[in-house]
């Protein structure tokens, strides 16, 4: 059954201490483009979330979020990074020193610099309060999630291609039926030809016939509506396997592509190629909607 490119899952949790959130969506993509933003305290597992994330995931552009915040019981006051600042004042008194400044704002300026006051609680006071296997569960719920909107968009998907898949099987069926009628039509012209260029005095009858040969066989649609045929039932099958199989898919509407094409060069009868036109606007549904499937 085939999947949507396109999905969303999200997976929450908020306690006394605090409250988190993972969500997972994406987008159409040839290939696989991840994108992860965590929390602080979650940067040194963000390796390991990738390789979750690429179990599970095969193409789109992904993006997965987790946002943490602390709530009223579970938050500490600012604090300041002492050594930190002490090196950012240091700096900036051999700087003022070196231009003969005034040194009276180098200690706010150092507190103004970057990572010297940090807001809330720190990476290790939020790891004490949720441990990363709860972070895990609610990673693998968030893919849950995801996945089934995937498969559920797949359904409709499945429905909408097969829809044209079948609409291109019922035109080749008045193809079908048009065919005899082109062949007869066919033969009423060469006929009407044959009275003409038989009454000419150069008439060469061998050479005639040869020629008679090679333009039936170049005007036979046969081969060609058996491969058309053979190549429908294909995509169908390819529909329904449990893999991911967009890209297959796309090279067999090629295939099915070539064949209305040829059909449609070869016909040389109006009825048909209006036909070949209609099964062309099906087959150009089919590939737009392939560009949403894993």
């Amino acid at each position: 059954m085939l999947k949507s490119m396109t999905g969303f899952g999200l997976a929450q949790r908020e306690t006394d201490q605090y409250s988190i959130s993972v969500e997972v969506k994406s987008l159409n993509s040839k290939s696989m483009d991840l994108s992860v933003r965590l929390p602080r305290f979650l940067a040194e597992k963000e390796h390991e979330i990738r390789n979750l994330l690429s179990k599970s995931l095969v193409r789109g552009k992904i993006n997965l979020t987790v946002d943490f915040s602390r709530n009223r019981a579970g938050k500490t006051r600012n604090s300041i990074n002492t050594e930190l600042l002490q090196l950012y004042y240091a700096e900036l008194e051999q700087a003022a020193d070196r231009v003969g400044a005034g040194k009276s704002e180098l200690f706010r300026l150092a507190l103004q610099m970057p990572e010297v006051v940090q807001l809330g609680a720190n990476p290790e006071e939020e790891a004490e309060v949720i441990t990363w296997e709860e972070v895990q569960f609610l990673l693998e719920e968030a893919l849950k999630q995801f996945n089934h909107f995937r498969t559920d968009e797949g359904k409709a998907l499945t429905t909408e291609i097969m829809t044209y898949v079948d609409r291109i099987r019922i035109l080749l069926a008045e193809i079908d039926k048009q065919d005899p009628i082109r062949v007869e039509n066919i033969r009423n012209r060469l006929r009407a030809h044959l009275t003409e260029i038989s009454s000419a005095e150069a008439f060469n009858e061998n050479r005639f016939e040869q020629e008679m040969i090679y333009f039936i066989e170049k005007l036979d649609i046969a081969e060609e509506k058996v491969r058309l045929i053979n190549h429908l039932h294909y995509f169908t099958e390819t529909v329904f396997l449990p893999e991911p199989t967009g890209k297959k898919l796309g090279f067999i509407s090629q295939e099915i592509g070539r064949e209305i094409n040829t059909i449609g060069s070869k016909a040389n009868d109006a009825a048909i190629q209006r036909f070949v036109v209609e099964m062309k606007e099906e087959l150009e549904k089919i590939k737009e909607q392939l560009n949403n499937i894993l």
